[in-house]
């Protein structure tokens, strides 16, 4: 095997290992909201707070080598697209799953790159092609379809137009992080940015916790519940951060969004085998059509 073929091979089982612990997130979340009495925001503190002493030790491991130096303009866009993709995003996620299957979620969010190109399109001017076309109408016809399903099953659920909603939410704004991220991890380097935005994103949750909730109740929900907040913290969001960074290193960011297209597929097995949610065919060729989109989204931009 080639050094090429090795960096390859090496990059797509960081990018697929690392698209299979993100998809643990939903599932975590939907367990805690079962099992324990705690609200959205709490929950994603205790994810964070378990998360936060890796980012900062990464962070000074990194910056010994790192010499970048950024203007007052970059540190504020930097600060702005953290809090935008881990804070932000988040917090609408996680409220999101407390009305919607864990499966549905997935696949609402896997939306982002159809948003992706949008705002491209019309922010940057960038001319939206026949494939891409394509692509938009597949993911859109494939969440329609699975949407209509869940529809048949959840929707006499509290809060399943709103949850749905949300997490819809949720998709556009972490497809503006990406875009952002887009034009400033070449000016940091992945794992840099990552430390940034994550430390950005934990401040704006913590200071967001501590204006309606007192601090003693953040300690006594990880005394009580730390194996959430590690799981969470450490599982769902530290190491697949790294990973896909590692694997976006060695393939590119084309690749690993093909790559990542096992997302959703891996929530909705795990939303069936960990919380008893049930897979109907309309779900199935949903996800199929939603994965087809983004792989032509995907393969377009590898040829170009």
């Amino acid at each position: 095997m080639s050094k090429k073929q090795s960096l390859a091979f090496i990059g797509f089982v960081l990018t697929f290992t690392g698209s299979i612990l993100f998809s643990t997130k939903a599932i975590i979340v939907k367990k805690a909201f079962a099992s324990i009495e705690v609200d959205a925001l709490s929950l994603l503190a205790l994810r964070m707070l378990f998360a936060l002493p890796f980012y900062i030790a990464v962070l000074f491991v990194t910056k010994r080598t790192n010499t970048t130096t950024l203007s007052l303009k970059k540190w504020l866009q930097l600060v702005a697209v953290g809090l935008l993709g881990y804070y932000v995003s988040s917090y609408l996620d996680f409220e999101g799953l407390r009305y919607i299957s864990a499966g549905l979620e997935r696949l609402i969010l896997f939306l982002y790159p159809s948003f992706v190109v949008l705002i491209n399109a019309f922010v940057f001017r960038e001319k939206i092609n026949s494939n891409q076309r394509l692509a938009l109408l597949l993911t859109y016809s494939g969440i329609a379809l699975a949407y209509a399903g869940e529809f048949n099953l959840y929707h006499l659920q509290p809060g399943f137009f709103w949850g749905g909603l949300l997490v819809f939410l949720c998709s556009i704004t972490y497809a503006l992080y990406i875009v952002g991220s887009g034009r400033l991890i070449p000016l940091t380097g992945a794992t840099a940015f990552t430390s940034y935005a994550m430390l950005a994103a934990t401040a704006g949750i913590f200071i967001h916790f501590l204006v309606g909730h007192d601090a003693s109740l953040l300690v006594s929900v990880a005394k009580q519940h730390w194996q959430y907040g590690l799981l969470l913290g450490i599982i769902a969001t530290v190491l697949p951060s790294y990973l896909i960074a590692g694997g976006t290193k060695r393939i590119g960011s084309n690749n690993v969004a093909i790559i990542s297209s096992i997302g959703p597929v891996s929530t909705i097995l795990q939303a069936w085998w960990f919380l008893g949610e049930t897979i109907h065919w309309s779900q199935l060729v949903g996800t199929g059509l939603v994965i087809a989109g983004i792989l032509i989204l995907g393969l377009k931009k590898q040829k170009t």
